[in-house]
């Protein structure tokens, strides 16, 4: 499994990370299947405190215990839950990022994160005082680097001039290209990407079309769009799957860190290792799909 530096930090990645919310409550189903992610290669595993009001964290605590120093584990935080757990609410202050911080330590079972991530983040956020927690934890060893989860044009923005970041979260794939205006001012800070959603909700893997198509669209493209253009995709490149070109597609920019599609089953871990473990795309490939698909940007938050 080939591996990538996330931004100048000395973290390497595998290609493709493991995102955790899909694994689901139950135990030994959830731990089955980050142990299969170890056996593919895969060393990067993504989780947040709000997935099943800390659950996931718990789970993937108890799957990697025992091989700690094996793995780059990431975490996210800022997202509240209320005492009744009716919902959650924003809250990127200090106060409750240095608190949060032990809470996902103690579920997670390790005493550092490698990578902590602000789980969002709006431009009315009191952003300095954000990014002095991060450095904060960062010195009193509890965290090693931080990075945002954030498709916000004006956040990331104002987090790659004033903090040092390593990564940056955001939705990615061929059915969601808006990231790409950005990528290039993400290079420049020598920052990485870490895409998630690489497989659009399914839509970009080799499950039947019409199993693909109960929907009402994604994003810009209607249900009428969705099924001509995937028709096309099936042919475009007779040498990769459509899980192929899907995560290809995502790696062929070098500031792509780490693509993490969800897995609630085993089969799905190895599909997806199996296709970033299959050949690049050609650069005629890739013009193609950039031809076939739409290039959507962000009219908000910019």
């Amino acid at each position: 499994m080939k591996k990538r530096q996330l931004g100048q930090s000395d973290l390497y990645v595998s290609e493709i990370g493991l995102g955790c919310m899909s694994l689901g409550t139950e135990e030994n189903h959830a731990i089955s299947i980050i142990d299969k992610a170890l056996e593919q290669g895969i060393n990067y595993f993504d989780t947040a405190d709000l997935y099943d009001r800390g659950v996931n964290e718990e789970l993937v605590g108890k799957a990697i215990k025992h091989r700690r120093h094996d793995l780059i584990l990431a975490t996210k935080v800022g997202n509240r839950w209320r005492e009744d757990y009716s919902g959650w609410d924003w809250d990127p202050s200090k106060t409750y990022i240095k608190e949060a911080v032990k809470q996902s330590l103690k579920r997670l079972q390790t005493d550092y994160i490698d990578l902590y991530q602000l789980h969002g983040g709006t431009i009315e956020d009191q952003i300095d005082e954000t990014i002095e927690a991060f450095e904060e934890l960062k010195k009193e060893g509890v965290i090693r680097y931080y990075g945002i989860s954030s498709i916000r044009p004006n956040v990331i923005k104002e987090y790659l001039t004033k903090s040092s970041i390593v990564s940056i979260m955001m939705q990615y794939s061929l059915l969601d290209r808006r990231p790409e205006e950005w990528l290039p001012l993400i290079k420049e800070h020598n920052v990485s990407v870490i895409a998630r959603g690489p497989l659009a909700k399914g839509l970009l893997t080799d499950k039947p079309l019409d199993l693909k198509l109960q929907t009402n669209g994604y994003l810009s493209y209607s249900n009428d769009e969705l099924k001509a253009l995937l028709t096309e995709l099936e042919n475009v490149d007779s040498s990769h799957s459509m899980t192929e070109l899907a995560l290809q597609y995502c790696l062929y920019h070098d500031v792509i860190g780490a693509v993490i599609p969800g897995a609630s089953k085993l089969q799905q871990v190895i599909e997806n290792t199996s296709a970033v473990l299959s050949d690049p795309l050609t650069r005629q490939t890739y013009e193609l799909l950039q031809k076939l698909t739409k290039k959507d940007t962000y009219n908000q938050h910019r």
